[in-house]
């Protein structure tokens, strides 16, 4: 059976976008229920110790006020020690809200008032007393560095292996090589920072079901949590979460808004809902401060022959928080002396978790600095020397990629760009009385594909539901998606409506990684085979004399009917083969394999190649990235436009971790002293200026049958190099130290 291809590749508007424009979209905090409770969070305000009293009289004397849980009268849950709470828990114990009197960062959860109105539990809160027993604290990475040791193995060391072992002699050739770079690269710790704060409303059903709306970036994953940890059956809890206004990572794990508001609704029987403010989104993971030192030698014809590259990162003292950081040196560069290493120092900090491109932004950063200074040590253009460089297998694991089309990512983006226009003296370019720099990266991310399931149900009025428990975090699902299944059944994209986020609907994996366009692409195309046997099977009953004898090869899906290929008057619509079955609808569920056998011969990745130009004001110190380009090569594109948005949404947060954001914390204290918008830097309009976007289509037919690759981090990987980079040919400044800020500009 064929699918026409009507809609695949073309710029749809986003499906959704009517909702979200119109207020008609609702988000976890916007689902309301009779007699609703609202639930307010008490942070610590001390990094480490204990609880030594806690009084709440003053707070649960106000009318309205029903009742503040602490560690003290929270009921007992099922825990059962559980190591792996959810889908994307780290090595180690996850993180216990109300479980005991000992804080163990800074902001930590020790309380929820409840309360008739959010405004009345917030007041309360402020009438809790407690006193504690300090102790100690250690937050300062930089000063524990002599801590770092090897993390531990678990379940996401299959998502995030550590380094290869090394090959060669790295550090003695190293010290031989005709050219040589070195650099020691710190990136201080960041918050995510979406638009929709974490909230969970928990509506409560007689007998202790619940059906909760969570901001979350897999329903399934929040049902799994709330299931092991309360002890209840799968069946009495589910998760609904149709729209989430922006998640980078932040909601792959179950945050402890979750915990408390279905602690709080089983203990009163009672819909409770619990929201954080912007302060609160500072209470939990973030992106782990990272020293890296890179040391990379080539020989006088600018060949790499030695990559050293050690990291160090943060986490907590009760979860091992690992990153892929260093391991992408010898992916993209062959070279026969190879020595990677990373270490983590367990610190009084909350957890670490998952922001957009976790690691790989992080070790790029460095690499890609370090090659740009290898080759102006080497006189060698930057292009140039990535050329001489160049693989198409994988040097580390020794396989072929399953496509790369880099090569054209350069020659597309220098020719765009004008890169044969750069003066490669640092310096030596001015306009208007600033420095002007250009500089280029290179971008890699996986493109990795998991099992997925989803449900395709035609009705009798010819309405196609697609429907599947993945998430939309703004990336553009539910359009794909309709696309997918649009041409999957030959019929109008008007015809067709996906639905996503409900627990009851067929399994999906958190929305993460840059997978799930090809996760639960396969498995909507899956499904819409499924559903094209059925269809046909009732077409022979129905039309016999059409159909007699013909086999899936022999028809087509097309215009919302079923036809004999070749032909265009022996067609029967879809709508009146499920009308004659006497049946509401025709469904069919299946499932999208990824094609292990074939995959594990090869490398699957997206690659990039940025091409930036900033002006510097040497006298206040201030970086404008007056363009950028971003060339990408990642198969095929399911819709230009909200892939380009995707890029985009990458350019933009690359700047911010380049040049505005970072969290401050006084280690004096062990606290966030920057947890608002109002000191968070992110960039504004006026810092975004001349984005361009192309992409390079690649034919990939061992990704999966689609041949599409994800995008949601190959737009951000190369962005802060580039910048880097573009910095030092306007002042000759080497600054490695992110972000990059007029004080370094000045120094």
């Amino acid at each position: 059976m064929s699918m026409k291809n009507d809609y695949f590749g073309k710029p749809i508007n986003r499906v959704d976008g009517y909702a979200k424009v119109t207020g008609e979209a609702k988000y976890a905090a916007e689902f309301n229920a009779p007699n609703l409770l609202y639930g307010y969070i008490i942070n610590s305000t001390i990094t480490k110790g204990e609880i030594k009293t806690i009084r709440t009289e003053k707070a649960t004397a106000l009318a309205g006020v029903v009742k503040v849980f602490t560690y003290k009268n929270r009921k007992n849950t099922a825990w059962l020690d559980l190591k792996y709470a959810d889908m994307d828990a780290p090595p180690g114990i996850p993180f216990k809200p109300l479980h005991d009197k000992k804080i163990r960062y800074n902001s930590q959860p020790i309380g929820l008032v409840v309360a008739e109105s959010f405004e009345l539990a917030r007041y309360a809160a402020t009438l809790v007393e407690i006193d504690y027993d300090t102790e100690d604290h250690h937050t300062d990475l930089m000063a524990n560095l002599d801590a770092a040791r090897k993390p531990k193995k678990g379940l996401a060391s299959f998502f995030k292996p550590g380094p290869p072992k090394p090959k060669g002699n790295a550090d003695e050739v190293f010290e031989s090589s005709a050219f040589k770079a070195s650099g020691k690269f710190i990136h201080g710790m960041e918050h995510h920072n979406p638009m929709e704060m974490f909230s969970s409303t928990v509506m409560y059903e007689e007998g202790g079901k619940l059906t909760i709306y969570d901001k979350t970036q897999g329903a399934v994953n929040s049902q799994l949590y709330v299931a092991n940890v309360f002890g209840k059956s799968f069946k009495n809890v589910r998760v609904i979460s149709p729209y989430v206004g922006g998640a980078f990572g932040s909601a792959l794990r179950p945050q402890h808004q979750l915990f408390l508001a279905v602690m709080a609704s089983l203990d009163l029987k009672r819909s409770v809902r619990v929201s954080m403010n912007r302060h609160q989104m500072f209470s939990f993971g973030h992106r782990p401060y990272t020293v890296q030192d890179t040391h990379f030698g080539a020989d006088r014809a600018g060949k790499i022959q030695s990559l050293n590259h050690t990291a160090i990162g943060e986490t907590s003292r009760f979860e091992d928080y690992s990153e892929t950081v260093v391991n992408w040196a010898n992916m993209i560069y062959p070279s026969a002396n190879v020595s990677l290493d990373y270490k983590l120092v367990p610190l009084d900090v909350a957890s670490p978790m998952d922001m957009r491109a976790p690691g790989g932004v992080t070790g790029l950063h460095a690499i890609e600095c370090t090659i740009d200074e290898l080759a102006f040590a080497a006189k060698i253009d930057p292009i140039e020397f990535r050329m001489i460089n160049y693989s198409d297998h994988d040097d580390s694991s020794g396989k072929p990629y399953s496509s790369k089309d880099l090569k054209e990512c350069f020659r597309q983006g220098s020719e765009s760009f004008g890169w044969h226009k750069r003066n490669p003296e640092p310096r030596s370019m001015k306009r208007d009385g600033k420095l002007v720099g250009w500089g280029m990266a290179v971008g890699l991310w996986d493109a990795n594909h998991l099992p997925a399931r989803a449900e395709c149900l035609l009705r009798a009025d010819g309405k196609l539901i697609v429907s599947s428990a993945t998430a939309d975090i703004g990336t553009g699902t539910y359009t794909v998606m309709a696309q997918i299944a649009a041409d999957g059944m030959g019929m109008s994209i008007d015809n067709v409506e996906f639905q996503l986020g409900d627990t009851k609907m067929p399994f999906a994996p958190i929305q993460g990684g840059s997978f799930t366009a090809a996760s639960v692409g396969m498995a909507v195309k899956a499904a819409c085979l499924g559903l094209q046997g059925k269809l046909l099977k009732q077409a022979k009953k129905l039309k016999p004399e059409m159909f007699k004898g013909t086999t899936t090869d022999d028809v087509e899906f097309a215009n919302d009917s079923i036809r004999i290929k070749g032909t265009t008057d022996q067609v029967l619509s879809l709508s009146a083969i499920v009308a004659a079955t006497g049946q509401k609808e025709i469904k069919s569920r299946n499932t999208g394999f990824p094609r292990v056998l074939k995959q594990r011969k090869y490398v699957r990745c997206a690659h990039s190649a940025v091409f930036v130009e900033v002006e510097v004001d040497e006298d206040f110190g201030l970086v404008k990235v007056t363009r950028m380009l971003n060339v990408v090569a990642a198969g095929k594109i399911i819709n230009p436009k909200t892939a380009r948005s995707q890029i985009l949404g990458g350019m933009v947060w690359g700047i911010s971790k380049a040049l505005r954001e970072e969290t401050i914390m006084d280690h004096r204290f062990g606290r966030i002293m920057n947890s608002s918008l109002a000191e968070y830097h992110i960039p504004v309009n006026a810092d975004i200026n001349k984005l361009e976007v192309i992409f390079v289509e690649e034919n990939d037919t061992i990704v999966n049958d689609l041949q599409i690759k994800g995008i949601g981090e190959i737009g951000i990987v190369g962005v802060a190099p580039a910048i880097a980079n573009a910095i030092f040919h306007a002042t000759g400044k080497r600054i490695n130290n992110l972000p990059i800020t007029l004080d370094q500009l000045m120094a």
